[in-house]
Parts: C-alpha cells; structure tokens; sequence
C-alpha cells in the first residue's frame, strides 16, 4: 500500500488541483480511502493510474455535489476585487456550470450503443491511439475509426443543445 502512496500521490495531487483549482488535503485522503477499499475488485484492465484517475475525478464530482461546498464554501467566497487573487463566485459558478456540462456529455456517452460507447471511452477518456483500441477490442483500426465517427456524430445531435443551437 505504501508503494501506490508513493507512486500516485503527484497524480492523485495534480488531478485535484486541476478539478478544483487548488490543493486539498482532505480530498486526498478520501481518494486513497476509495482506492484500498476498491482495490480488491481492481481489474487490470488498462494502466493503473487510469483508475486512480477515474476514482480522483469521482471524488472531486461527489465533493462540488456535497452539502459542505454547496452551503459553506459558496456563500462564504468573497467577490473578486481589482488586483485581487481571490476566486470570485462567478468563478465557482462558472466551474459548476462546466460540471453540468460534463455530465451531460457523460449521460450521452452512457445511452450510447456498447459498440459505439467503448470505442468512444477508450479514445476520449483514457486517450488510447486507434492502434491499442483496435488490439484491445480485436477489430481493425478502419472500424475505431468508423464507429468513433459515429458516435461522436450522434453526440453532436443529442448534445446540440449545449452549442447554443
């Protein structure tokens, strides 16, 4: 356990500062409480910071959904002033509308047909080359390419409304 502690904490750290625009203790804590309690159903399915990456990011999403954020970090975050590094609320809020936005796409990604669905995973999401698709999946590289054409074309219509369209 004390190697995946070493080997993961600048991923895991990185990550959050990403998802939440700084450094948070607490969160990542919580990740790798998730990651000793899921390891027993861990399957070696792809790179093993892909997952912990997956968890990271679902730790974050569950923290901008919790009581805690919602009540006491967003009604206590000043308004930004000129010259002022402090994030305003319209930066929250703007980050919330982007969470939104994601899972819209990520409900869309989920109604898609599994054909479509897991070519579109593992090309957007763990950003695998059509080669590794195509071996993983055992089918040619010319159909990756063919059905990510096509899923991301029926994304475009089901997520049109997220273009203002």
């Amino acid at each position: 356990m004390d190697e995946i502690i070493l080997t993961q904490k600048k991923w895991i750290r990185m990550l959050i500062r990403k998802m939440t625009g700084g450094y948070n203790e607490d969160l990542e804590q919580e990740v790798f409480v998730k990651i000793f309690e899921n390891m027993p159903v861990y399957q070696e399915q792809g790179k093993f910071s892909h997952w912990v990456g997956v968890i990271t990011k679902n730790v974050c999403r569950d923290y901008f959904k919790s009581h805690y954020f919602k009540e006491i970090i967003l009604n206590s975050v000043p308004v930004e002033t000129e010259g002022s590094s402090v994030v305003s609320l319209l930066d929250v809020e703007e980050t919330l509308s982007q969470k939104d936005r994601q899972k819209a796409i990520l409900r869309a990604v989920d109604q898609l047909p599994k054909k479509l669905r897991v070519v579109i995973q593992l090309y957007e999401f763990e950003n695998l080359p059509y080669e590794h698709i195509a071996k993983r999946l055992k089918i040619p590289v010319g159909t990756v390419r063919s059905r990510l054409f096509t899923a991301r074309r029926l994304l475009s219509v089901q997520l049109k409304y997220l273009k203002g369209e």
